[in-house]
């Protein structure tokens, strides 16, 4: 049976593909404006069945305590996914509207791969570490330190990367044992409602172990914050929502795992290329139109080259025409939404109304009657106090700021209430490493580096969020520590 029949998804709920107690709502083609099909519309009793679903399945079977299982189960998901890879990039590139350039790394066939990290980490985690025999006053005890499963985890998680939070989130929390509850976007609810399917009708991952409810209503999202069925919280999105998570989570006092937004700076100091630091900037901010939380969206550039840096940005950005995401070549597709493209329109028009001008781009493409497109756009001559340069725009707009020296550049950077991600480009590799050093930020480019990898923690200082996701830390960030003392005789 191939995936989605007929065009529409169901529910995963304790084991089964189930209806949505709410109907039905409609996914849309954001490159075309179509309907591709309807996914599953839960209510608030969905909801709950899944959520009581993942409850049992933590406390009544082996799940948590069998870890040979869970690996062999999560191997098997990663085969799976694999087998169905056309089929997945097919749909991602139609419901995200990602440029299928990108379904080979982060947008699919990487984190498919990745879940390879979590059952590695699985097999070989120290879950009982001996802390030997003391007199703790004055009593002779041998002392361990055990490592278990949080229990239900309630995944929460945005439109814009799905394959990758999605399974950054399944991954690590099936791993370490507990059960998961995942809401997805209503974006984006084909990918996540794809894996569901998969899980249910291709692998031994039993019944409660994952539930995904798809629903149009965030409201049913917010059930999982307040639930006391749930024992953590792991959400991805906007810094306003994690807040209201947060604020529903605390009144069972849930641990709560936030990855928010980012308004990352890119700095090119004297001594760089800087047409090729302000080109690489320029192409970063224009991929998959900038829908990326660390996105580095403010180009920080020496004051004396400011226009030489405006110019290399703009020819770069102004050469990546959105374009039809299915075709190879395209870098920069649609925003997800009429909605997200009036809102980074609206980001332009406050640019315009601030003095700001527009080097390339500044709206929607003359030769684009539909789809949900924005040109790739370069902001010049605002500062650090623009709202342009304060706030997550979410599309492919970059805003470039002069800087007097590295000082100056980093308190750039560093003036922001996100501290998610950074930049620094410069011809000295130990002068770069200083300014990196200096960045309030969870993760760092040094001269081109790459950050992303199964491997490697992700996540942010200040409002761009709390804890790790990915890496050793990402994998225990849904675990438990017990210390057990035991008398000896």
């Amino acid at each position: 049976m191939g995936l989605l029949a007929d065009r529409q998804s169901q529910l995963l709920i304790d084991g089964k593909l189930v209806a949505g107690g709410a109907g039905t709502f409609p996914t849309i083609n954001p490159a075309t404006e179509e309907v591709l099909g309807t996914a599953a519309d839960a209510d608030a009793d969905d909801m709950g069945r899944a959520i009581e679903a993942a409850r049992r399945a933590f406390d009544e079977t082996d799940w948590s305590t069998n870890t040979e299982f869970r690996v062999r189960c999560i191997r098997q998901l990663r085969d799976v996914l694999s087998r169905h890879v056309e089929e997945l990039r097919e749909i991602t590139v139609a419901e995200v509207g990602a440029p299928v350039m990108l379904t080979s790394a982060a947008q699919l066939e990487g984190p498919i791969a990745d879940l390879s990290f979590c059952a590695d980490t699985a097999e070989s985690y120290q879950w009982r570490t001996d802390a030997g025999v003391a007199m703790p006053m004055g009593i002779k005890t041998h002392r361990t330190i055990a490592r278990e499963a949080i229990g239900v985890v309630a995944a929460i998680t945005p439109w814009n990367f799905p394959h990758q939070i999605n399974l950054a989130k399944l991954g690590p929390a099936l791993a370490a044992g507990n059960t998961v509850v995942l809401k997805p976007a209503p974006d984006t609810p084909w990918c996540a409602a794809a894996v569901g399917q998969l899980i249910a009708e291709e692998t031994d991952i039993p019944p409660g172990v994952v539930n995904i409810v798809t629903s149009s209503d965030h409201n049913v999202g917010a059930l999982l914050s307040k639930d006391p069925r749930v024992d953590m919280i792991s959400f991805t999105g906007s810094t306003a929502t994690g807040r209201a998570v947060m604020a529903d989570g605390s009144t069972t006092l849930k641990k709560v795992f936030l990855e928010l937004g980012g308004k990352s700076a890119f700095l090119v100091l004297d001594d760089a290329d800087l047409a090729g630091a302000c080109s690489v900037s320029a192409f970063t901010a224009s991929m998959h139109a900038g829908q990326g939380c660390a996105i580095t969206t403010r180009l920080v550039v020496p004051r004396a080259r400011y226009d030489e840096a405006v110019e290399a940005a703009a020819v770069t950005m102004g050469s990546l025409k959105p374009g039809d995401p299915t075709d190879p070549g395209t870098v920069c597709g649609p925003l997800i939404s009429a909605r997200q493209r009036d809102r980074v329109q609206g980001y332009l028009d406050s640019a315009a109304a601030d003095g700001g001008k527009f080097a390339c781009g500044g709206g929607r493409p003359a030769d684009r009657d539909t789809g949900f497109f924005i040109e790739p756009t370069v902001i010049a001559g605002l500062d650090n106090s623009a709202k342009v340069a304060r706030e997550e725009i979410f599309g492919p707009v970059l805003t470039v700021i002069a800087h007097d020296g590295d000082d100056d550049a980093i308190r750039i950077a560093n003036d922001s209430p996100y501290g998610l991600s950074g930049t620094v480009f410069s011809a000295d590799p130990d002068r770069a490493a200083r300014a990196a050093a200096r960045l309030r930020v969870g993760t760092v480019n040094v001269n081109g580096g790459v950050w992303y990898s199964a491997d490697m923690p992700f996540g942010g200082y200040k409002q761009s969020g709390i804890g790790r996701e990915m890496g050793l830390a990402g994998f225990e960030e849904y675990l438990e520590i017990k210390a057990i003392a035991t008398a000896v005789n």
